[in-house]
Formats: C-alpha cells, structure tokens, sequence
C-alpha cells in the first residue's frame, strides 16, 4: 500500500515517540541514483508491531537494535517493524534512491546553459520515502540531524546553517519539525547574503541565472525584512529556525514550498525577461506566505491532513494582509479578487468541491486532491471575513494564544477555534460550522424598492447558508469633462440575512454588493444598476470596487445570465481606460481563455479574436508616451496571443522589437513564435536557431511549445509521442509540450487525438505518479474541444476504477468545465 491512512497515522501516532533522525546523504555516486542512511531513534509506549516508509532503488541493509532485519521483507513503500517492545529503539537504513525528474522526491536538473547539476528536495506528503526512511505523517515531529557528501563546487543548504569540513556538509539540527519540512538543495548556487535581527539570510539560483537574481536581490532582502519584522509586530513567538535562505530552484511543481529556514521557489521569479509591477507583487506575496509559513504550519502543524487549511488559507490570508501593509504593494487585495478568487469559486462548483475543513481525509493520496482553489482562496477569503466579524485585534489575540499552545507541536481546527473563543464573546465554533464545514458559493441579489415618499429600500436576496458581513457602495453617476465617473455617495455596512429593508434615499446608479470584497459570495445587480455598470464600469475610482464588478461578470457569464459577447463588449468598452494592471491581465486573461477559446463558437471566435485584438491596439497606442511600461507591457502580450494573422508579429520577430518599444527579450521572442506556429507561419528551422541563441531551460521549453504547435501531421504525431509513450519528458517539459499541442485553429488536425487523450493518459499516470498526472489532467487535456462527444468519452474514463486519484480529481474538474462550456454555447 504506497498510501497512508488516516487510522493508521492516528494508531501510530499513540505508539511512537520518534526522538531523533541521523542521515547521510552521497550524492557523489552517479546521475541515477544517491545513496542514504538513515538512523531513526524512537521509543514505542507498548509492545507492538508497526512500520516504517521507504522508496529505495535498492535496499541495501537494514538493522533493528543491532539486528539486521530482512530487505526483502520491504512490501511496497513499508518496512514492517514486528515484535517491538516498549522502549527506546534505533533504526538503521542503508538504501540507493533513485533522482527524479518529476519534482517529487530529490530531483536532479541539468543546466543546458552552461552544463551544471542542481539537486534539490521536495518532500510533500509522501515524497520524503523517495530520500530517506521515515516515519512519514506530520504528527511524529522530531530533530532532524543531516550530513551530505557532494561533489566538489557544491554549495549545499538545508533547514538549519551548513559548514563544510573535510568534504562533507552538516547541517546544524533542526527543533522538532515534520518529515514533509525537511529540506535540502545542492549544486554549484550562485548565492547573495545579508544579516537582519541578527540572523544570515541567502539568496539563491543557479549560475546561470546569476545576473538576474543580482538585479534584483536588493529588492527580494528589502520585501524579505519587511514581511519579517511586521510578522514580528504581529506575533508575540519569534521567528523559531536560526537562518532564513530563499532559493530558486528550476523545474518546481508548486509555487514555492516552507520549508523551514530554506523556503524552495520555482526559479521562474528569478526574472530573465521584462515583467509588469503586478507579476512583481505576485512574487512578493509569494515570499510573504511562505514566510507566514514558518509560524502557520511549520512552528505549529497540523495533526492530519484535513486541517490543511490551517496552513495554506492562513498563509494565503496572512500573505495578501501583510504585504499591504509593510511594502510597497498597498493593493493587494485587488490582485487577490482578480485572481486568486475566481480560482477558489471555479473550485467550489465543480462536483469535487469539498469544505474548507472537511470532516475527515482517509488518506494521503485524497489530501493531496486538497490542495485547490479552496483550501487558498476560499479559505483567505473565510478569514477575511472573520477578521471583518470578530474584529483584528481578538483574531491576533487568538492567534497569538494558538501559537503559545502548540509551538513546536501539533494542532486541529478544534484547538484553533478554542484558542480564537479565548479572545471573544462571538460564537467562532458557529462561524467555524458555517464558514469552513460547509461547500458551494452563495449569491447575493438587490432587491431595490421604492416607497411612496420617493425613497428606496433595500433588501439583499440571499440564496446559501451562510451569515455574511458586507459593505454595500451607494455610486452615483458625476458626468465629469474626461467621460463619466462614479463617485462613492455611501458606504453602508450590513449583515446578510437582513433583519430589516435598509433605507438607501435616492436611487443610486450603481448599487454594489461586498464593495470591497470582504467576503466570499457571487454578486448580482439589480437592472438600473446593470445599467450603471455597462454605462460606467472604469469611471468607479477604487480597483477593488472594479474588481468585484469584472468578477460579477466572469461569474454570470459562466452562470450563463450574461451571454460571453456582452463581456468581450464590456471589456471592449472600458478596459481601454482601465489603469489597474491586475485587473487587465484578469479580464483579458478570461476573455481570452474562456470566452474566445471555450465560451463561444468556433464560428464566432475569429470576431472575438478582432475584438481582442482592436482592444490591446487601443492599449498599445494609449501607452505610446513610455509612462505605463507594465500596462503595454500586457497589451503587447495578448496582443500577440490573439493574433489572428502573423502580420505584424512577423515583422516585431524580424526586427527584434515592437515600434515604440519594448525591444524582444527571450520571453516575448518565443512568444511570438509559438503563435506563428500555431499559424503555420514558423517551421523546425526557424525554431532551431531561436534556440541555439537561447538555449537555457527556458528556451527549450519555448522550442518544445513551439514544436508541438506546428499544424503538421508529423510535427503533432512527435509530440505525442514524446508525452505518451516515452518517459523522458521532465516535469517542465512535458508541460511545454501539451501547452503548445491542444490549439484551437487545429481542431480538425487534432480530432483523432481527442479519443486517444483518455487512454494513453491513464496508462501514464499510472506509470509516472501523481505530479506526471496533474500535469496531463492540466495542460494535455483537450479543452479545445466542447462537444458533448468528448464529454461522453471522459464520462466513461471516469468509470474506470483504477484511475490515480490525482489523474481522476483533473478530469472530474476539466469535464465538468466542460459541460459549463457546452451549457454557455446553449444560453
């Protein structure tokens, strides 16, 4: 059995009190496979039989208190343990583990820039088997003591400060932290150091990436110290670890990862091309959660893995909240709305929602679904209203209580809601019931009337179960010498349900719902101020506000009560004069994704890639004069992006630069050759020398993309070979490939591909694991094709039993899109 129980974890639990782990780590020994040995001293409370998790390529030796025990005895992932006694014991595993090129487990890269290898860890849920034996469930924390024999010119970092002596790396031990936690990164790193409070602080990517990272370093040290001391503010615990490195390492399946005093992120942030001040806060928050981490879930952890909330919603929450207010990225909030939150909406309608804190997860391989849209996004925005509820000051308070408990141990949504009900008189155990046990989206609708003195009332429609706290923005329309403009008459606060109508005087143009998105709940209008927002929607003066407004929008498109064309009409209208850059990436980002490419009909898509088109025309032209670099920045991108002949990007790629700028660098390049792909208007030579002038991992991604979009019965016939039936693809690059493959103007090449997608994706998700799966379930998904006969294809996949979890929860997820998008064409 590769997956863990949870009653197994649960009796485990009671038995072991696991002390210490002592582990090697050579990673001298060839590009296959390192070797580990591990010690383990433990003592078990009674006699018992129990075991321990290990994935090796080869299980050399094994010893049990000085007695060797049977490799063979190795059953799966599980070492069985029999006849212990109570007491103290040691465990002694000897092992080769294999590298992975998957991002799970100890994954090993190599650098086509300059020929480097970097190693690094990424031990979630089930991963730290592939690098050491252990008793892997989060609630058996224990001191981890680690030392790594590399090859010479490594520089190699882990949990705790390293020193390098008679060639050997240590690490100094860590305080009682959980097997997922522990972390290690090798290779020649390029690394930028600084103290602040005290404590060493590092930087770090591979060499190639040198420069870039240099760039930026001083502002990565200055959103690093500041999200640190105002965590410092905020908590009465101290930072608990004794260095913080962040490093940047290539070919990561997540975001970022916590572990503590050694945070791993995909080295994409180091940036090598041009990007927009948003793209830059998305980082900066990044840092912020992760660093929120070190109290949220690696300080105090949760006990199992239904309480994943309690990291990442935290973390997600805590992210957005303090970079607002310690940096310079003071609306966060708004990029949060764009898109974070229609992530978590998107998730919590699809037939595999599930609670923010479910009643229980039976097993690793379900907890793993669990980390979603719901988990981050809707459980940030359930905190958000928790704070707007019970007030910030008894939310900190409660945290602060939490933290003091359980430091260095384990904790359940039962001790965080006791810790919270210290601090108030409010029922947080009926909040909690209300807001985290429950699934689905509420929706909020006006009701306007008016009385017989001429005054109007209103009465919010609540369909759902949950109580919510909301501001309601009364916006009346101020016909200004630049285009008409809406200016904020009144804020009102107010619970929903109702008790009473409130009062509202005159009929306002706009009446708005959670005006500034403190709660989590689709919002209507009411006809008048649908009206309002058709009439006037960029002339609202706050991003946020605007932000509630496009997603009210996105959500009835995809409800199907506002046709997809009256959207693209909408943002044809006033995203030209929209100034906030979160909000135009989101909007174009939906239009274009969804509305041309799923919503609409392939008969009505190229008048949509028009209409896309004139608008990042309008957008380019608007930033001629050089002031909104990130705003043309964006135009330029989805200009390309919709391109639908290859004139002028041609010309751009000729000349190496768009007129009046910005000049091509990697990214916009490959860019517009991918697209030119898709248009039959580039071939293998043209990409071939694209790449030997970039021939970084980047590039070969950007190749890899750009050869699968060839529209050729050859090219597409390759690339389907390379993901299916062969297994050399890494993680990135298989990623690449499905991204180009799947275009939309190829549909009739790419037809007897869509029935072949099922089968061929269940047999390599079987034979990869789970990262492999996600990304086929993400990116090789035919979401091109809506039609009820691809429906009716992945519907019988779905009955087939054997299918991974990981590959399963895609596809309920991408057919139940599916049918939206069938549903939207017949609205």
């Amino acid at each position: 059995m590769s997956v863990l129980m949870r009653d197994e974890a649960q009796t485990r639990a009671q038995l072991l009190d696991v002390r210490r782990y002592t582990i090697e780590l050579d990673l001298t020994t060839g590009d296959e496979t390192f070797d580990s040995v591990t010690v383990i001293r433990f003592a078990t409370r009674a006699d018992a039989d129990t075991f321990v998790e290990v994935k090796p390529a080869e299980l050399r030796s094994v010893t049990l208190d000085g007695q060797p025990l049977d490799p063979e005895s190795l059953d799966g992932n599980r070492l069985p343990l029999k006849n212990l006694t109570a007491g103290e014991h040691e465990l002694r595993v000897d092992a080769a583990m294999r590298y992975s090129r998957t991002g799970e487990g100890m994954h090993r890269f190599t650098d086509p820039s300059d020929g480097e290898t970097y190693v690094y860890t990424q031990l979630f849920m089930n991963d730290v088997q592939r690098v050491f034996a252990a008793f892997d469930q989060p609630d058996l924390k224990s001191v981890f003591e680690l030392t790594v024999k590399a090859p010479e010119g490594w520089t190699v970092l882990a949990n705790g400060v390293t020193e390098h002596t008679d060639g050997l790396w240590k690490a100094a031990a860590t305080p009682l932290i959980s097997t997922y936690l522990v972390a290690v990164a090798a290779g020649p790193w390029h690394s930028v150091t600084t103290r602040h409070r005290g404590l060493p602080f590092g930087l770090h990517c591979r060499a190639s990436l040198a420069p870039y990272l240099d760039t930026d370093a001083d502002e990565l040290f200055e959103i690093t110290k500041q999200c640190y001391d105002r965590y410092h503010e905020k908590f009465d615990e101290p930072y608990p670890f004794d260095s913080y490195d962040q490093a940047f390492v290539p070919e990561f399946n997540a975001g970022a990862m916590e572990n503590p005093g050694l945070v791993t992120f995909r080295d994409e942030f180091v940036y090598r091309s041009a990007v927009t001040d948003t793209e830059r806060q998305t980082r900066a928050m990044v840092i912020a959660h992760e660093m929120a981490h070190m109290w949220f879930g690696d300080l105090v952890t949760l006990a199992w893995w239904d309480d994943i909330w309690l990291n990442e919603s935290f973390a997600e929450y805590m992210g957005y909240q303090t970079l607002t207010e310690a940096t310079r990225f003071t609306d966060t909030w708004t990029d949060f709305g764009v898109v974070r939150k229609g992530w978590g909406y998107d998730a919590d309608q699809r037939p595999s929602t599930h609670p923010v804190a479910p009643d229980a997860v039976d097993d690793t391989a379900s907890a793993l679904l669990n980390f979603d849209g719901i988990s981050y996004a809707k459980g940030a925005s359930a905190l958000r209203q928790l704070v707007a509820w019970l007030g910030e000051k008894d939310f900190l308070a409660g945290i602060n209580t939490h933290f003091e408990r359980h430091r260095f141990a384990n904790a359940t949504l039962a001790d965080f809601i006791e810790s919270l009900a210290a601090h108030t008189d409010r029922d947080v155990h009926a909040w909690a019931d209300a807001w985290l046990r429950t699934t689905g989206v509420d929706t909020l609708t006006p009701t306007v009337t008016r009385g017989t003195d001429g005054t109007h009332t209103l009465r919010v429609e609540h369909t759902g179960s949950r109580p919510h706290r909301i501001a309601v923005g009364l916006y009346d329309l101020d016909v200004a010498d630049e285009g008409r403009h809406l200016a904020l008459r009144e804020r009102l606060d107010l619970d929903v349900p109702q008790a009473e109508p409130q009062p509202i005087g005159k009929r306002p143009t706009l009446l708005l719902l959670n005006d500034g998105d403190l709660t989590y709940a689709k919002v209507r209008f009411d006809a008048h101020s649908f009206d309002g927002v058709s009439t006037a929607l960029s002339g609202l003066p706050e991003p946020l506000s605007r932000a509630v407004v496009w997603n009210a929008l996105r959500d009835a498109v995809r409800d199907g009560e506002l046709p997809a064309t009256a959207y693209l009409e909408t943002a044809r209208t006033h995203l030209p004069r929209e100034t906030d850059l979160a909000l135009v990436q989101g909007v174009l980002g939906f239009a274009s994704t969804q509305v041309a490419d799923r919503y609409l009909t392939p008969e009505q898509r190229p008048a949509a890639l028009a209409t896309l088109s004139a608008l990042c025309r309008d957008l380019i032209r608007r930033t001629e004069d050089g002031d909104h670099p990130g705003l043309r920045l964006i135009a330029v991108r989805h200009y390309i992006d919709v391109a639908g002949h290859p004139e002028p990007i041609a010309g751009w790629l000729s000349d190496g630069t768009v007129p009046g700028g910005p000049e091509l660098d990697p990214d916009l390049r490959w860019r517009i050759l991918s697209r030119l792909a898709v248009l039959g208007e580039t071939d293998e030579a043209a990409i071939a020398a694209e790449l030997a002038s970039d021939p970084s991992a980047t590039g070969q991604e950007g190749a890899a993309r750009c050869r699968a979009a060839l529209p050729d019965p050859e090219s597409k016939a390759r690339a389907w070979d390379a993901m299916f039936n062969g297994d050399s693809l890494s993680n990135y690059l298989l990623t690449a490939t499905a991204q180009g493959f799947w275009q939309p103007e190829q549909a009739e090449l790419l037809q007897p591909y869509v029935a072949r997608f099922y089968e061929d994706a269940v047999a390599v998700a079987d034979r990869r694991g789970p990262a492999i799966a996600d990304v086929l379930g993400r990116w090789a998904f035919p979401v091109h094709a809506v039609d009820p006969e691809t429906l009716r294809l992945g519907e019988a996949t779905l009955k087939n039993g054997d299918l991974i979890p990981a590959l399963r929860r895609k596809l309920v997820d991408q057919l139940d899109d599916l049918g939206r998008a069938l549903r939207v064409r017949q609205a």
